[in-house]
């Protein structure tokens, strides 16, 4: 039984839908936008949780999808027009990088 997100689930989340399409962020970035924990604690958050958000967004640093789902992201990339590396595996992550919201 899947238990209901906390609160920094929530925000990894929130995060995670206001990345635009075609852009991505690394799982560290997430957690840097969030303001706490790491790419590990987002990689769980999105390993228990990410499915009602457009999960294929967050990306391993190097632009690798996140494993095992690699045919699902890279059709919703070409669908977005995500920037990807001429092997066609991977986001291009210096033109498709997000750079956040802007100030308030």
């Amino acid at each position: 039984m899947q238990t209901a997100p906390d609160d920094y689930a929530e925000a990894v989340l929130d995060a995670v839908e206001r990345i635009p399409p075609g852009r991505v962020l690394a799982y560290g970035d997430v957690a840097e936008l969030v303001g706490t924990g790491g790419p590990r604690q987002v990689g769980r958050v999105m390993s228990l949780y990410g499915g009602a958000v457009p999960w294929w967004r967050v990306v391993r640093a190097d632009g690798r999808p996140p494993q095992g789902l690699d045919v699902e992201a890279l059709a919703e990339y070409r669908v977005e027009g995500t920037p990807l590396r001429p092997d066609g595996r991977r986001v291009d992550m210096r033109r498709a990088r997000w750079d956040g919201p802007p100030p308030r």
